[in-house]
């Protein structure tokens, strides 16, 4: 008796090499790396806590204060970088997912950029970060922070285009006949805001152990004020020492939390009022905080690690409206003032009147 026919087996034999074919192609799709970038929640951390058994954030030779609550930097985990390429299931499953964000590559990383060179940029934008912090931060509680400002660039068109040269050091700035000695960023960003662009100045430099005249003409800082047209970096010379140790986290986006943990620190009182405060921002050395990328990744990582208030660069409100998580008040900030400002409402339980992104 002949041995029935399965139903598998009446299948034509080109079909079942072509269903074969599509099957093979579609897995091969899905492993084949896509030049796409995928942000999720990363880990968020307390700086007012450690980092293994070292104070994240310590001041050796200052008095501090404790604190019940937690000022929590975020972070985000971003896929699709060099050495970490994604497949098109992983984007296709961000595309779903609103705690995540699919970017093209090229707008999270340089082309051709490797994977060491990402890894040696981010640590040097945290050390910049933790620098920046620690003057604002001082700064903003009463502190003198000296620096020592060694031009690090001149920009080509600018004001001190063909007069400054790379490796001059800043020592003083006359405007209008009167000389001001310059000992530190916020002196030179103050004289500089306060100064029209247009004007004649004389930049005074120490240019290889001879102090030297250049005459410039300021350029416009868009905002009423003026720029030298060089790019400084600066060598700290901080009144009190800080030391902030945290690994395996790069990037300038946690300067405005290094900062509010330091002002927390130094300040007697709890001034979160044992609540869990999360946020995110870079911040120069006047203390103006800056746009990151990533904060939606970053608030569902704050509500995921217990924080019901986020600190959101006004510059970053575009981002966040129609994406907070339930369960969060974001507070926008737009200076370190600001966060200061809302750290201590929020300790204070009168957080409800902070200004949001709207």
């Amino acid at each position: 008796m002949p041995r029935p026919v399965a139903w598998w087996e009446r299948i034509p034999a080109p079909v079942v090499t072509l269903a074969t074919l599509t099957l093979g192609l579609l897995t091969l799709c899905l492993l084949i790396p896509v030049p796409y970038a995928v942000r999720q929640p990363g880990p968020t951390v307390d700086t007012l806590g450690e980092s293994g058994d070292t104070p994240l954030i310590s001041i050796p030779d200052a008095e501090t204060f404790p604190t019940a609550g937690e000022l929590r930097l975020t972070t985000v985990s971003v896929a699709g970088g060099p050495g970490y390429p994604v497949g098109l299931t992983q984007v296709v499953q961000g595309w779903l997912d609103p705690r995540t964000t699919v970017v093209p590559r090229e707008s999270v990383f340089p082309p051709d950029q490797t994977q060491e060179e990402s890894a040696e940029q981010s640590q040097a934008q945290m050390t910049s970060s933790q620098e920046n912090a620690t003057a604002a931060a001082l700064e903003a509680l009463g502190y003198d922070v000296t620096a020592t400002l060694e031009i690090a660039g001149v920009i080509d068109g600018g004001a001190s285009a063909s007069v400054a040269q790379e490796g001059d050091v800043i020592t003083g700035l006359t405007v209008d006949g009167e000389a001001h000695a310059i000992d530190s960023f916020t002196a030179l960003s103050d004289l500089l805001e306060a100064t029209p662009p247009g004007t004649d100045v004389t930049l005074v430099v120490d240019r290889d152990g001879t102090s030297t005249d250049l005459a410039i003409t300021t350029g416009d800082d868009g905002e009423g004020g003026s720029v030298l047209g060089v790019l400084v970096d600066p060598t700290f010379d901080f009144p009190v020492e800080v030391d902030i140790e945290i690994a395996n986290i790069g990037g300038p986006s946690a300067g405005t939390m290094f900062a509010l943990g330091i002002m927390e620190k130094l300040t007697e009182g709890d001034q979160t009022g044992g609540q869990v405060i999360a946020g995110t921002g870079t911040i120069d050395m006047t203390g103006d905080v800056g746009a990151i990328g990533g904060i939606v990744q970053k608030m569902y990582g704050s509500v995921r690690d217990g924080a019901h208030y986020f600190l959101a660069p006004e510059s970053n409100c575009a981002d966040v409206v129609g994406n907070v998580p339930d369960g969060l008040q974001v507070v926008s900030v737009a200076t370190l003032e600001d966060a200061w400002t809302a750290v201590q409402a929020i300790g204070a339980g009168t957080a409800e009147d902070l200004p949001t992104c709207s």
